[in-house]
């Protein structure tokens, strides 16, 4: 009898233990073009766009280690609307009022074409202060200690006529 009274106090203990060690993982608010219209109209902030596609081995990895973590996730959802886009998409998007569609010489959608100012290289993170601003296009992979310094800037100094260089050696980074 003491034996199972030991299993069982064991069997609780690692339970508990399990279950507080999975803590819950913030993920990014990925929203569609159209969701963002209506958001923005509401209550404007800056945009951030991840243009992929399904073939690039490290949109996945920044998906997975960049996105995926947590404090990423938190930044982006509390300062930017944030909008995961397949640049190879053949549906027809509207974006700030114009339509865009697919371009087969590119073989891409003219709204990667727009967002990336035709660097198409993926991942490519594209910022955007406003719907009218000018896009401002990031590619290549980064990890989160790489991608702190772009992500804040664009979502505090550069309104503030703060040049990146600047900005970056004032940041105390944190992730």
């Amino acid at each position: 009898m003491q034996k199972v009274k030991y299993f069982f106090g064991y069997l609780l203990a690692l339970s508990l233990l399990m279950a507080m060690s999975n803590k819950p993982t913030e993920k990014v608010n990925w929203i569609s073009f159209e969701q963002l219209q209506q958001m923005y109209d509401s209550a404007p902030r800056p945009i951030i766009v991840d243009l992929y596609t399904d073939w690039c081995g490290w949109c996945k990895v920044m998906d997975k280690n960049t996105y995926g973590n947590t404090k990423v996730a938190a930044f982006i959802n509390e300062h930017y609307y944030a909008v995961k886009y397949n640049a190879e998409s053949k549906e027809k998007v509207v974006f700030n009022g114009k339509a865009y569609s697919y371009n087969p010489e590119y073989k891409t959608n003219g709204l990667a074409i727009y967002l990336s100012s035709g660097q198409l290289e993926y991942p490519n993170t594209i910022f955007l202060s406003g719907l009218n601003a000018t896009p401002a296009p990031l590619s290549g992979y980064m990890k989160p200690q790489e991608f702190e310094a772009p992500v804040k800037y664009f979502s505090k100094a550069v309104n503030q006529n703060m040049t990146f260089v600047v900005f970056n050696q004032q940041l105390k980074k944190e992730w």
